[in-house]
């Protein structure tokens, strides 16, 4: 499929002023969109009262639909215009956002999500292609590469503040409202003022691929999430990881022999884009597993106020922005391998220091540190992936490799609180098992304790034991198993990010050269 485009184009004209604000806003607003659940957790859990891994679920309900169809929009985009999916992707956050705003329960909370997913499916590779499409020389692609993932930055820090303020003068549906009018504005500022780029030559749809890829990611995340609440060994989740295994290798064939790709393998030929690739994922990981621990330490939990997560989400992401000019000039004078491996050593650091920190201890100054180090790590990473997976390929293939990148990296992002919540919860759940029947408190009680744990886990445990006297407790004991794991939780990440660190530093030893080829449409 080769069609052009009727409306113009941003390459003849190199970046206009509102093409660069319609793609930085769009971005923001998807991890708004992607951040917001995390500062609410607390809320949810007293307001909606979810069991096992349905917590977990409602941050991976907008998350898996990212991770699945980052690549079709990719495609769509070089196909049919940038543009029109930047006017669609924000409608469709819009209206998931208002369906999450009117949630009568849990289930229509994850529908909401899911579509608000959607919609950021289409504005994260969306918006980082139209800005690289129309970028006349490699220090202006630096240059936007590093406002885009401050933008993106600039949304992860909003988004709490923007949760905590709401939660604290209103309620958490106000989160969703306020949100629901960014995408509007979003929607509005890309129909006005945006020029359209494509580059259809040699694309086309790839039903197979899309179809195994979507089934093989969801496949894995509903095992890994599900896993503590049915069970390692249970038939669903044997099955589930079955069918991923199944379905991501048959992606594979089917890419291998379609005469137009949704993911070009032979990308991953480039040293620093596979290395990128994988940094993306692992590296990520770490970074929204971090996150998402200190969201649960600090409300589900400590029970501590909404704005107090607000803050420690500021430090996680507030840094980006204010590394702006710094990164910049990093991203065009260091070495990639450099860059990537200083800003996950710095993330690994901040995790471990995190994990030494006890559950008892509720004081904010004792996370400024750590999550300071996360934070900058994460700044001097997320802006590095970019830059060395898009710099590293043609411009026409601009828009594969920024959605293949947009896909790896929140794949990693989908995983952190799927992986995290697996491994705290399931430890969390077997230590206060242990805790209960070595104690000396009555059998009635032991009774009751297991019984609120095999129906709702351990932080249904750690919020009936604050709430109902009867139960008090048990307190204690919920409390030190779930500070336990989820201090594990923070060494898991720790050291993913410290594995990354060391790829990053073997594999990427010189800089990498931006192609400059220009067949972009």
């Amino acid at each position: 499929m080769t069609t052009k485009p009727s409306t113009r184009t941003a390459t003849g004209r190199g970046l206009t002023t509102g093409t660069l604000v319609a793609g930085l806003l769009a971005v923001c607003l998807a991890q708004i969109g992607l951040a917001i659940p995390a500062t609410l957790n607390g809320l949810f859990q007293s307001d909606l009262h979810p069991v096992g891994s349905q917590l977990t679920w409602i941050s991976d309900a907008f998350l898996l639909p990212v991770a699945v169809l980052e690549l079709t929009f990719g495609l769509l985009g070089d196909l049919f215009g940038r543009k029109r999916l930047l006017i669609g992707g924000a409608s469709l956050l819009a209206a998931g956002e208002l369906v999450s705003a009117t949630a009568s329960g849990i289930h229509q909370l994850w529908a909401g999500q899911a579509l608000a997913g959607l919609g950021a499916a289409a504005l994260f590779p969306t918006s980082l292609a139209i800005l690289a499409a129309g970028t006349t020389s490699p220090a202006q692609r630096a240059r936007v590469i590093a406002m885009w993932a401050a933008l993106l930055s600039t949304g992860g820090f909003l988004a709490p503040l923007l949760g905590g303020i709401t939660a604290t003068y209103g309620s958490w549906r106000w989160s969703f409202v306020v949100v629901t009018a960014i995408a509007a504005a979003s929607a509005a500022v890309s129909a006005l003022f945006a020029v359209n780029s494509s580059a259809p030559a040699g694309r086309s749809l790839d039903v197979a691929g899309q179809l195994t890829i979507g089934l093989g990611l969801f496949s894995l995340l509903y095992a890994i999430i599900q896993g503590p609440t049915d069970g390692w060994a249970s038939p669903s989740i044997i099955i589930a990881f079955a069918l991923a295994a199944v379905f991501l290798a048959a992606f594979v064939l089917a890419e291998k022999r379609a005469k137009s790709p949704l993911l070009r393998l032979d990308l991953f030929r480039n040293r620093a884009f596979a290395v990128a690739s994988v940094v993306a994922v692992v590296g990520m990981f770490a970074f929204l597993g971090t996150a998402y621990s200190v969201s649960i330490r600090l409300g589900p939990v400590q029970d501590q106020a909404p704005m107090r997560t607000a803050l420690a989400f500021v430090l996680l992401n507030g840094i980006t922005l204010v590394m702006l000019p710094l990164t910049e000039r990093l991203l065009r004078t260091a070495a990639p391998g450099l860059l990537l491996g200083a800003g996950l050593l710095l993330i690994a650091a901040g995790d471990y220091w995190a994990a030494t920190l006890p559950i008892t201890d509720s004081a904010f100054t004792s996370l400024i540190l750590p999550l300071g180090l996360v934070g900058l790590g994460f700044a001097i990473t997320v802006s590095s992936i970019t830059a060395t997976a898009v710099n590293t390929v043609p411009v026409h293939l601009a828009g594969m490799a920024s959605a293949t990148t947009n896909l790896l990296r929140d794949f990693g992002f989908t995983l952190g609180p799927a992986i995290i919540g697996a491994v705290a919860l399931s430890r969390a759940a077997s230590n206060f098992s242990d805790s209960l029947h070595d104690s000396a408190l009555p059998g009635a009680l032991k009774g009751a304790g297991t019984a609120v744990l095999d129906e709702g886990g351990p932080l249904a445990v750690n919020g009936a034991s604050t709430t109902s006297p009867k139960l008090a407790d048990l307190h204690p004991l919920a409390l030190d198993a779930l500070g336990h794991g989820y201090s594990i939780g923070f060494v898991v990440c720790g050291s993913t990010a410290l594995f990354s660190a060391l790829l990053a530093l073997a594999t990427l030893r010189s800089r990498a050269a931006p192609h400059a080829d220009s067949t972009e449409h």
